[in-house]
């Protein structure tokens, strides 16, 4: 699936949409560069989901959870991890080992200690505003 978002609104549009999209349980990869809209993308889809609380970015804390309607779903953002054996040290592997909805986004400095993932999400510059990919399946 792809979509031209022309501005934030659009992201937050495809947020909630998601939601009626993406499974209960599942792992998300989030691709694009810094300022792609992934935060917004993760907070839409929150939003949709009822949570009607602070969404900061993962940024420092490497990982958010929020509790809603019986859901578990976490936001991770590994950009600041400098070896990827240090998500061993926050224990990624309890994370996948309960039914839960993963958003990770700068995945790719995790690779060798993540589940492969069940759909990934790009977002890549276009004109004014931004190309979203989704792919289903694990590569």
């Amino acid at each position: 699936m792809r979509r031209y978002l022309a501005d934030t609104a659009a992201t937050e549009q495809l947020g909630g949409e998601l939601r009626e999209l993406l499974p209960a349980q599942a792992v998300v990869f989030l691709q694009g560069d810094l300022g792609a809209g992934k935060t917004t993308l993760v907070r839409a889809y929150l939003r949709a989901a009822g949570f009607v609380g602070a969404v900061k970015s993962p940024t420092y804390t490497l990982v958010e959870e929020y509790a809603i309607k019986g859901q578990t779903i976490y936001h991770f953002d590994l950009y600041r991890l400098a070896e990827p054996e240090e998500l061993e040290w926050i224990g990624i592997s309890d994370y996948f080992s309960q039914p839960c909805l993963c958003f990770i986004e700068w995945a790719e400095k995790g690779l060798g200690f993540l589940p492969p993932p069940d759909i990934i999400i790009r977002l890549e510059a276009e004109g004014n505003g931004r190309l979203m990919t989704l792919e289903w399946g694990k590569p």
